[in-house]
């Protein structure tokens, strides 16, 4: 029996489960399971990966000296496995250098940075007896997969059960839900998937956008030894509720020169500017205009659009992703959002959890969060000053806060109290005094719906004064709130409350 054949019987089941687990979500507990059943039942759950990574190499260096730079000494049935294995081990064996990629990437911004491992990289591939060709596509593959991981670990922090999930629906995002499946046919295809996020102000789905953008398959440039685009430059964010319908027009699509009365040059707009692997987010979709609306759809489903002043047709080669804060079922049900752009964009739909939620299934989660909010505020967040903090906060607000502005609530709450040693928070809604008064007289005068909604958000407008906030707690747009107070202040026949 030759060496590499008692290898192949000695090992056979272990390298099966690290074929597994190589193709398992890392954010799934059937991957903790399984790195757990790798590393021996004697490590902790902590310790798990590491243990795991480390018996792996183990046995994958005898195994690559065994090979003798030839894969196809390995028997066919078995090929495929031992395939994985390898790549399984080579991944791991360039962590760090891939992290120290992204670190330095994000801080030199949108020029590509060197890669300096390059090299070592493909003479570790022609050492484990891969065809030459095979490095340059795994060194895009590998790094795509490492920044996917290190931006929704770093960017999405928490370890309740529904952040939980949420982080396996991105990696799922990005990767599918069968990794092998993505490896050999959608890899250079994801951007014909479009995602829709939604969830209430402030969860984060503007971080959940970013990790998804910024994680695109990058080729490799071998003439220049960089990849062949910056992930930071891959990432165009645009809140659409910021510009008037002409001025959004003009950002999302550009326009040339004369179009409009103040169009003095030619403006690219960001699917212009978007690149062939990367991403354009829109966030607060529920807030543009029906023809707005129709433009973007053939945008997403046709891939083509025109700048404003031109008849040329333009191709969109990036990956939509989009939010919201809005019901878009009830938007649809009013006509105020088309039911085939909904369809369009919806290929995927992610929901992030309101802190609320997260804190009710793990009370630890604040503290975790507390402390990566000081971590990017101070650069280090011990224990004693992440308690303190705490305490200060369940002091001012109690334990059973409501978080209405959920994650980014809770970090202008730990500013706050660092600064001045308390956060009082925002009181929980409650029906406006006169509403069951209102309520009453409404009935008796058997007013139509609208007449009670108009009146309903009179009440709103007078307790919080502004129509932004009526449009959050009455979950109407902002121009449906100017339209209803403005008919009920004429049904008044005063000007009390005007907007």
């Amino acid at each position: 029996m030759t060496r590499l054949t008692a290898i192949l019987h000695s090992e056979r089941e272990f390298f099966s489960r690290v074929a597994r687990a190589a193709f398992l979500n890392p954010f799934s507990e059937s991957r903790d399971e399984l790195d757990q059943s790798l590393a021996g039942n004697d490590v902790d759950r902590k310790g798990a990966l590491d243990a795991a990574i480390a018996r792996v190499a183990d046995r994958s260096a005898a195994l690559r000296e065994a090979l003798s730079g030839s894969l196809t000494r390995v028997p066919v049935s078995e090929r495929e496995t031992i395939r994985t294995v390898l790549l399984f081990d080579l991944y791991h064996r360039f962590l760090d250098d891939f992290d120290r990629l992204i670190r330095d990437q994000a801080a030199a911004g949108d020029t590509p940075c060197p890669v300096p491992f390059a090299g070592k990289f493909q003479a570790a591939f022609d050492e484990a007896g891969f065809p030459g060709g095979e490095s340059r596509r795994y060194l895009a593959l590998f790094y795509q997969i490492r920044r996917a991981f290190y931006f929704i670990r770093e960017g999405l922090a928490g370890s309740s059960a529904s952040l939980r999930r949420v982080r396996e629906h991105l990696w799922q995002t990005l990767f599918t839900h069968n990794i092998r499946w993505f490896e050999q046919h959608l890899w250079d295809r994801m951007e014909d998937f479009s995602v829709l996020i939604l969830g209430e102000t402030g969860t984060g789905k503007g971080t959940a956008a970013a990790a998804i953008g910024r994680s695109g398959f990058i080729p490799f440039d071998p003439g220049s030894g960089r990849f062949s685009e910056s992930f930071t430059r891959n990432f165009l964010a645009v809140n659409l509720s910021q510009y008037p319908e002409g001025i959004l027009e003009s950002e999302l699509f550009g326009h040339r020169k004369g179009a409009f009365t103040g169009a003095i040059d030619h403006h690219e707009g960001v699917f212009s500017r978007c690149t062939p692997h990367g991403a354009i987010f829109l966030d607060e979709i529920g807030e543009v205009s029906l023809p707005v609306q129709v433009k973007l759809l053939q945008v997403v489903q046709e891939r083509i659009f025109s700048p404003v002043g031109s008849h040329q047709r333009l191709r969109f080669s990036g990956r939509l992703i989009a939010a919201t804060n809005r019901d878009l079922t009830r938007l649809r049900q009013e006509g105020a959002f088309r039911d085939d752009f909904y369809y369009r964009l919806c290929s995927d739909v992610i929901t992030i959890p309101p802190l609320r939620q997260r804190v009710r299934e793990r009370p630890e989660e604040l503290n975790e969060l507390i402390a990566g909010i000081l971590r990017r505020l101070a650069g280090a967040a011990p224990d004693k000053e992440v308690q303190v903090l705490r305490r200060a906060i369940e002091r001012d607000v109690g334990k059973e806060y409501h978080w209405p502005g959920n994650v980014r609530e809770l970090e202008q709450a730990v500013r706050r109290v660092l600064v001045t040693g308390h956060y009082r928070g925002e009181a929980k809604p409650e029906p406006a005094g006169d509403l069951p008064r209102y309520l009453k007289e409404a009935a008796e005068r058997e007013c139509d719906a609208q007449e009670l909604l108009a009146g309903y958000c009179r009440l709103l407008y007078e307790r919080h004064g502004t129509f932004e906030e009526v449009a959050r707690r009455a979950n109407l747009d902002r121009r449906t709130v100017k339209k209803y107070l403005q008919r009920e202040q004429c049904a008044r026949g005063d000007n009390r409350g005007r907007p």
